[in-house]
């Protein structure tokens, strides 16, 4: 069994995907993809599939019924992957805003120098973002400095999408209790292994805005991250894990 498994959630990601799987699968570390799917219309899982023929054992796939959100797609994939005996689980985007050079940087951190919890950070050093609207980063870097002051994390990128996480901290993490769905979703589960006092170390990374096909950010996913944060901080408080 190999160590190390990707999860990449996909909502019409046909444009992506076979290019992105294939990056992962030329990194020198070897490292296995697990693809959970929301029922693409665009017929993302049908080229998986075909790709799984080409990669057997390697290359795994989840479709569910519906697009359900960013947080449950995780969810899902988290339980499989701790299913399966995998020590290290990744979270990447599908698009290329991830470089799949810097999974072994990530891998790195929590193999080699005993983190727990390895950060692809926009923001460790200035803010490593290209290609994104100067709003849209304006947005994005206030929003980790809103919640390191909500929540008392010392984590500059809070709203990264780009995790490894030892296997130790998802099964300390009552899965099942997670809320959130968007955003705020990458926020409570740094959130709760900051709470559980694992080691968290952010890896800086260069950012790249999507290129092909279209992003899924949208007004109640912000909304859902602005507001959940004070919501979430306030069941830390009270008990409420």
């Amino acid at each position: 069994m190999h160590d190390a498994v990707v999860i990449i959630p996909t909502y019409n990601e046909i444009e992506n995907i076979e290019k992105i799987i294939r990056a992962v699968f030329s990194q020198e570390k070897k490292f296995h993809v697990l693809v959970v799917d929301d029922n693409s219309p665009d017929l993302t899982a049908l080229k998986v599939k075909e790709l799984q023929t080409k990669f057997p054992n390697r290359l795994f796939l989840e479709v569910r019924e519906e697009k359900s959100g960013l947080g449950t797609a995780y969810i899902h994939g988290f339980k499989w992957c701790l299913s399966k005996g995998y020590n290290y689980i990744f979270e990447m985007d599908a698009d290329f805003s991830h470089n799949p050079k810097d999974l072994v940087r990530l891998y790195e951190a929590c193999h080699e120098n005993g983190a727990d919890v390895a950060i692809g950070s926009r923001y460790i050093k200035g803010v490593n973002v290209v290609n994104w609207p100067l709003g849209r980063v304006i947005l994005s870097y206030l929003a980790s400095i809103y919640v390191r002051v909500i929540t008392g994390m010392r984590i500059r990128d809070t709203t990264a999408g780009f995790v490894c996480y030892n296997r130790r901290v998802l099964e300390a993490i009552n899965l099942d209790n997670v809320k959130f769905i968007g955003y705020a979703f990458q926020i409570e589960m740094k959130f709760k292994a900051y709470k559980k006092k694992f080691h968290i170390v952010e890896v800086p990374i260069v950012f790249t805005d999507r290129v092909r096909g279209e992003s899924k950010l949208s007004g109640s996913i912000i909304s859902e991250a602005i507001f959940g944060v004070i919501q979430m901080k306030f069941n830390s408080i009270i008990g409420q894990d």
